[in-house]
């Protein structure tokens, strides 16, 4: 199950009004269309199995688990064998944060259903908690699970880099991304789209 993250010309209007540099980008890249997942649970499954390993990699280890399990869910994979998860190319250490994060939801511990009514400080918070899921994760369930639309993600290196390219800087500090982020507000995630495809 899946779509597309959803903006359009108020977004992009606002944006290169605020900053003439990233309105150039824009003008230059046109509509990015990335797609969402909006099933959070197989979500945040997604970017456990990517986390440092190449998009092909994550690609065919996701397709495997969905060949076993034939619902990505948390009652599925809190009833799996760590070893069946293993053999689908992933190690026992991501096995057991796929586990943990089941367990969670399980509990009610996580409760997807009060996620629309938190900020996402909030959620972040609440997510990076848990084993295996950090504040750079979290982000990225913001920005391609719950569609939120004002994150820019510090942690990432490739928002930095693409930062620095469009600033001509050969450093950023955290000062002056907090300034860009702040420019960027509200339409921070869509601000996000376009500076990664300048860091490409």
């Amino acid at each position: 199950m899946s779509n597309y993250l959803s903006y359009g010309e108020k977004e992009l209007s606002y944006l290169k009004k605020r900053d003439k540099k990233l309105g150039l980008a824009i003008d230059k890249i046109g509509m990015i269309r990335r797609e969402a997942r909006p099933d959070h649970f197989e979500a945040l499954v997604m970017s456990i199995v990517s986390q440092q390993i190449s998009r092909k990699a994550a690609d065919s280890i996701w397709d495997r688990l969905n060949n076993k399990f034939s619902i990505m869910s948390a009652s599925v994979i809190v009833n799996a064998d760590l070893n069946d998860l293993h053999k689908c190319g992933i190690s026992l250490r991501k096995a057991g944060y796929f586990k943990g994060l089941a367990e969670a939801v399980m509990s009610g511990d996580v409760d997807f259903g009060e996620f629309d009514s938190m900020s996402d400080d909030e959620i972040i918070k609440k997510l990076s908690s848990l084993r295996g899921i950090g504040v750079w994760t979290a982000e990225m369930f913001l920005i391609f699970s719950m569609c939120r639309m004002d994150v820019v993600s510090w942690g990432d290196l490739a928002i930095r880099r693409g930062m620095m390219d469009l600033y001509g800087l050969k450093e950023l500090t955290k000062e002056q991304f907090k300034k860009y982020r702040k420019r960027y507000s509200p339409y921070g995630s869509i601000a996000s789209l376009y500076i990664w495809a300048l860091s490409g």
